[in-house]
């Protein structure tokens, strides 16, 4: 049955919800991606169009290999550098995700790209466009391939942090340029779920709890390592709740 979340449960048991991307937002989304080759394409054209002095089958050789590699290039690049998304992808609110919820590696963003060109038979992506219809997570076959799906990314409100911070001291604060750094590689769908269990944390079982803020915590941890003095002895929780500060904060001055 087609649905239009991506129920997500973590090994805890806690459940979290986003919105998928219907097949109107994602051919959208193409389109302007699609003008967007074109305009490389013709770029292309003509910085290779003095060749065709020299030769006009060597000249319509290059463009028309660089055409191909621009049309595949573009989305897997995009993807990869904007974290599951291309410019059309990012006016429309969309994003590319593992459909576990996972991040998306490289070799996921190739599959489904080196795809998409099936999905764009016979015209106007028919057959994507069917493999949506009726796929109970909107996938192409593209991402039935590389196990990915297109959520709608919804405007973050700035939530109350108050309940969870006021009065805490931050260690990570102390040290800038790690800190600059976690606040560029946490996308903000990771900051929003890491405040939704920041929230609900009484709600949860007490061995529940532990595991989903271990599991977080190991996943801040890998993004930016911070100096061992600035994380010694910090519980998974406090460091989870270290990392929300940062990143919704970032004008804060460090507590004295």
């Amino acid at each position: 049955m087609r649905t239009a979340q991506l129920r997500i449960r973590t090994p805890e048991g806690i459940v979290f919800s986003l919105p998928l991307a219907g097949p109107v937002a994602r051919f959208l989304a193409f389109q302007i991606d699609l003008a967007c080759i074109w305009g490389i394409g013709a770029l292309i054209s003509t910085v290779f169009g003095w060749m065709g002095f020299l030769s006009l089958d060597i000249a319509g050789a290059f463009i028309t290999v660089a055409y191909f590699a621009v049309s595949i290039g573009y989305g897997m690049l995009s993807e990869w550098f904007w974290r599951g998304q291309t410019l059309g992808k990012r006016v429309l609110g969309l994003r590319v995700l593992d459909e576990q919820g996972l991040r998306l590696t490289f070799s996921q963003i190739v599959v489904r790209n080196l795809l998409r060109f099936v999905d764009a038979l016979p015209a106007f992506y028919m057959i994507g466009g069917i493999a949506v219809l009726g796929s109970r997570r909107a996938q192409r076959l593209g991402d039935y391939a590389a196990n990915t799906v297109v959520v709608r990314t919804t405007a973050m409100r700035r939530p109350d942090l108050d309940q969870v911070l006021a009065g805490k001291y931050n260690s990570l604060r102390e040290h800038p340029v790690p800190a600059a750094r976690l606040r560029q590689r946490v996308s903000p769908e990771e900051a929003g779920l890491a405040v939704r269990a920041l929230l609900r944390r009484d709600l949860l079982d007490p061995q529940a709890r532990v595991g989903l803020f271990r599991d977080v915590a190991a996943h801040f941890r890998a993004l930016v390592e911070f100096p061992v003095e600035a994380t010694e002895g910090i519980a998974d929780e406090q460091y989870v709740r270290d990392v929300v500060d940062i990143v919704f904060r970032a004008g804060a001055s460090p507590p004295a």
